[in-house]
């Protein structure tokens, strides 16, 4: 039966460099019990060693992960991959890392923690998280999408690395699967503004750095299960899935 999920598909978590420490993975899930979130997709900058602890955290709870990562092309395009496998990411994630240069700078950048479901510091992640791969956007996509994913344009509204800020518009032929709107702009103003990408599905996410801001921005889609199978039918609004704008 169709029913509808309250969706935050963009939430960081310790391991992002920007992010604040207190978003280890059961706090992430805390806050989205409490905020009623029925799905959330963890997407770090360039990483994903947080995702099984958050998965593992929720165990039990009703809410569901879906394992993610926010890459930057070398365009300084942001791009969310979502997945159900979190052996896919764990493809996606060895391609990024191929093609993710430098040391992080933990001064400079911030700390990279991986964070176990008990609270517990695995280590931390000496990889330069916050900088962009060799990576064309193009490539990425198709990465994604032939791992089974979906591939989301993250924060287009934004001026700093989103797409139309960096590129001016969306190229001729990228199979992006969906545009994502900041929770400043949501998707009604975003639709009024950008009437050229009336064909593009959107969502919207709370882009979460801090505790305070998960489930702030919520796509509602109706959907018959929770799985990236099931969201793509609401993009392309068959047999009854939708998002409501």
């Amino acid at each position: 039966m169709i029913r509808e999920f309250r969706c935050d598909f963009h939430i960081h978590t310790c391991l992002s460099p920007c992010a604040d420490l207190d978003m280890y993975p059961r706090a992430v899930v805390a806050m989205s019990l409490a905020r009623r979130l029925d799905v959330i997709a963890i997407c770090d900058h360039n990483a994903s060693e947080n995702v099984p602890y958050v998965i593992k955290a929720a165990k039990g709870t009703g809410l569901t992960v879906f394992p993610g990562m926010e890459i930057m092309s070398s365009e300084e395009v942001h791009v969310l991959a979502l997945f159900d496998k979190q052996e896919n990411l764990v493809m996606l994630q060895d391609v990024v890392y191929r093609n993710l240069p430098g040391k992080n700078d933990e001064e400079r950048f911030g700390c990279q923690a991986i964070v176990n479901e008990h609270d517990e510091v695995e280590r931390l992640s000496e990889r330069l998280l916050i900088g962009a791969t060799v990576l064309p956007l193009q490539r990425i996509v198709s990465e994604i999408q032939g791992l089974g994913g979906l591939a989301v344009a993250a924060h287009i509204d934004r001026e700093s690395f989103g797409l139309l800020g960096q590129l001016g518009f969306v190229p001729e032929g990228l199979p992006l699967d969906a545009l994502e709107i900041s929770r400043r702009t949501g998707l009604a103003e975003a639709r009024r503004r950008y009437p050229e990408l009336a064909r593009f599905p959107m969502i919207e996410s709370s882009d979460s750095h801090i505790i305070a801001d998960i489930g702030k921005g919520v796509t509602r889609a109706f959907m018959e299960e929770a799985t990236t199978s099931e969201l793509k039918m609401a993009f392309e609004k068959k047999s009854g899935r939708c998002i409501l704008e």
